[in-house]
């Protein structure tokens, strides 16, 4: 079963992080129960990926602005069909930082975080429905660049950056980002 990898990953998550046991078991029961899960049309959401990038002093994290949404974010995105999420995770990471020598953190790469949020519907111009509410049910891992690395802005972002902790509560006080950030300080 081509889901099975990111089922196991999941039940690892949930006893690494008890306390999140609700988070796992809401996204595993999306995988179980959808073998299109890894594609962008499976609703009520779908997988994504994203990544925690950051030295491995963890001094520094950076973070894209992203282009729809307007705010600070870690790098991520969609599966689109590809079922190693850890591999997903590194791709986004690359495509959107410009940075070529990410790596995971973790020789086999396990989840940081997991995070459930509604992406809202899109409307264009004349309020045509673009895309409908659904989940993304995010996969979230440990990525190290080296410290001296050039981020490079993509097309899905307005700027990309390296930020300290003492920033981050200025730029994005979401609650997800700042669980991120305390999960990768405190590793």
């Amino acid at each position: 079963m081509h889901r099975r990898p990111l089922l196991e990953m999941l039940d690892r998550y949930a006893q690494r992080y008890p306390a999140e046991r609700a988070v796992a078991a809401r996204i595993r029961l999306l995988v179980a129960g959808h073998a299109d899960c890894f594609e962008r049309s499976c609703r009520p959401g779908h997988i994504t990926a994203s990544a925690w990038v950051t030295t491995p002093a963890c001094d520094r994290f950076l973070l894209v602005h992203h282009r729809k949404l307007g705010r600070w974010l870690q790098p991520g995105g969609h599966a689109d069909g590809q079922t190693d999420v850890a591999a997903v995770a590194l791709r986004e990471a690359i495509e959107e930082s410009g940075i070529a020598g990410l790596r995971h953190a973790r020789k086999r790469p396990t989840p940081l975080d997991l995070d459930v949020h509604v992406i809202p519907a899109r409307y264009d111009a004349a309020g045509r429905l673009i895309e409908d509410e659904h989940e993304h049910h995010d996969v979230r891992f440990l990525v190290w660049a080296d410290g001296d690395a050039v981020p490079r802005t993509s097309d899905e972002s307005h700027d990309v950056r390296w930020f300290t902790a003492d920033e981050l509560p200025a730029i994005n006080d979401e609650e997800s980002l700042l669980r991120l950030w305390r999960k990768a300080s405190n590793r």
